[in-house]
């Protein structure tokens, strides 16, 4: 298959093949007589594959690191798991620091329909994000 059948087949631009291989990725494919990149169908498995990886929020250098496993012989699926746990790990706290950052709004808006625009002054810019325990 070129490029573009490989591409259409899985609805990706062609740039992002190209992307890939350049990354280290894909391997580097055969090339016809005429210099036209020739793939067969590994190379959609790899790029099925590359693309669940990303869904599941894996960056591409962690990719490269788990099809480089791959390649040299070695099922990587000790490997996966420990980023895959990292990664869970990193959303939980990153929930956690959203939560506190929707309660602080939740009490900003709370605190902005109690307050009254006419009372706000120059100096304040806008009361409602005016920290009154630091006035001086």
């Amino acid at each position: 298959m070129r490029i573009g059948e490989v591409a259409d087949v899985l609805g990706i631009p062609a740039r992002t093949i190209r992307f890939y291989e350049r990354r280290g990725l894909l391997p580097e494919p055969n090339r016809s007589p005429n210099g036209y990149r020739v793939y067969d169908h590994s190379t959609i498995d790899r790029l099925r594959f590359i693309k669940s990886a990303q869904a599941a929020g894996l960056t591409l250098a962690e990719i490269g690191g788990i099809t480089d496993i791959r390649d040299s012989g070695t099922t990587p699926c000790s490997h996966v798991s420990g980023l895959l746990e990292a990664k869970l790990d990193e959303v939980k706290r990153r929930r956690r620091e959203l939560k506190v950052l929707q309660d602080e709004l939740s009490q900003l808006l709370a605190k902005g329909k109690k307050l009254d625009p006419a009372d706000c002054t120059d100096r304040d810019i806008c009361h409602i994000l005016t920290d009154d325990s630091h006035r001086v």
